[in-house]
């Protein structure tokens, strides 16, 4: 049976319509933007069938390109589809985090620093510049790494700072193929970091850590 054949309310556009995107899972919001299946299977089908290989929504999102369009059913075109949908939501988030006192929304913050590193397959390290009024100056990654480690120089960091005259910072990086828990040595770069930034008069906020499949906090974590 195609979608078209499904009672209204079931079908993932009018669903979406009808009861809101909170009501559509992964799959059914991933076949919204596919659009189309094949011959043998629907739209949601083959939606739950990239779901239920790479493991989740998240993981299909960040997997090598051949890897997904290798898939039976995805060509160039349903992944330029995927890939525009993944830049939606991080535009998105980009301009809300532009206009919301960041302090006041962490969770913003994780989504937003989360949509900029979960797709990374190597470890790298970024700063969010923010003024003292808590407005976003400037997001960038200033150190890239290997599959585990990434260096970090606490001089280049507090040289950007100054460039774009930050005075307030949170600092972020990925753990692309494990948790997001903080290791000993993350402890201890974001007590030097916050040392070094007190020196300047500016001030550390957070850092946050995107991981296989989670976010933290060190802030949250009450480890800041």
């Amino acid at each position: 049976m195609s979608i078209k054949d499904w009672h209204i309310d079931e079908r993932p556009r009018e669903k979406l319509l009808l009861k809101g995107a909170d009501s559509l899972s992964d799959s059914e919001i991933l076949a919204i933007f596919l659009r189309t299946g094949t011959k043998e299977k629907s739209a949601i089908e083959l939606a739950r069938e990239l779901i239920e290989k790479f493991g989740s929504l998240a993981e299909l999102l960040s997997a090598p390109p051949d890897e997904v369009m290798n898939c039976h059913g995805i060509g160039t075109a349903k992944y330029a589809q995927i890939l525009a949908s993944l830049e939606m939501g991080k535009r998105y988030l980009a301009s809300q985090i532009r206009q919301t006192p960041i302090l006041n929304n962490s969770q913003l913050v994780k989504d937003y620093i989360t949509t900029q590193l979960r797709h990374l397959h190597r470890e790298v390290f970024a700063v969010v510049f923010l003024t003292n009024e808590l407005s976003l100056i400037q997001f960038e990654v200033l150190f890239t790494g290997g599959i585990s480690s990434c260096s970090v120089c606490v001089r280049e960091v507090l040289r950007k700072s100054l460039q774009y005259g930050a005075s307030r910072l949170i600092i972020a990086h990925n753990h692309p193929n494990t948790s997001a828990q903080p290791s000993k040595a993350d402890l201890e770069l974001t007590q030097s970091l916050a040392s070094a930034c007190e020196l300047v008069d500016m001030q550390l906020l957070d850092h946050v850590i995107v991981g296989h499949n989670e976010t933290k906090s060190l802030k949250e974590l009450n480890l800041f």
